[in-house]
């Protein structure tokens, strides 16, 4: 069993910075990737960032914006958001790829709203 908690969430105003935290455990064999995304009201779940070990991935619109990093240590990644819009509004979830055994599995928090508002 592997269990992902997201921390961090809540209320900034435009322009302001938050930083999100992610946190797996339990039967984690090797972590393969790690990524958020998020899901705005009426909207997909759409990918924000992700990383492995060999590169980090970004959507052109949020480049600049967001920054993505991990503690491969203690299986955390974070996300650092700056100049935050109020269409940056949304539930973020966190991902994580890992193996279990020889099957790569997707695990999944249960989401932390991010609110953008004056």
């Amino acid at each position: 069993q592997v269990q992902v908690v997201e921390s961090g969430g809540g209320l900034v105003q435009p322009g302001g910075s938050l930083r999100l935290s992610c946190a797996a455990s339990g039967s984690i064999f090797s972590i393969y990737a790690m990524g958020w995304y998020r899901q705005a009201p009426g909207k997909q779940r759409e990918l924000v960032a992700s990383t492995d070990s060999m590169s980090t991935n970004y959507p052109d619109s949020l480049k600049g914006r967001f920054t993505i990093f991990r503690d491969n240590a203690k299986n955390t990644v974070f996300l650092q958001m700056n100049s935050l819009k109020p269409e940056d509004t949304a539930v973020y979830y966190c991902n994580v790829e890992a193996w279990s055994g020889s099957t790569l599995r997707d695990y999944w928090g249960k989401g932390i709203l991010v609110t953008v508002s004056s």
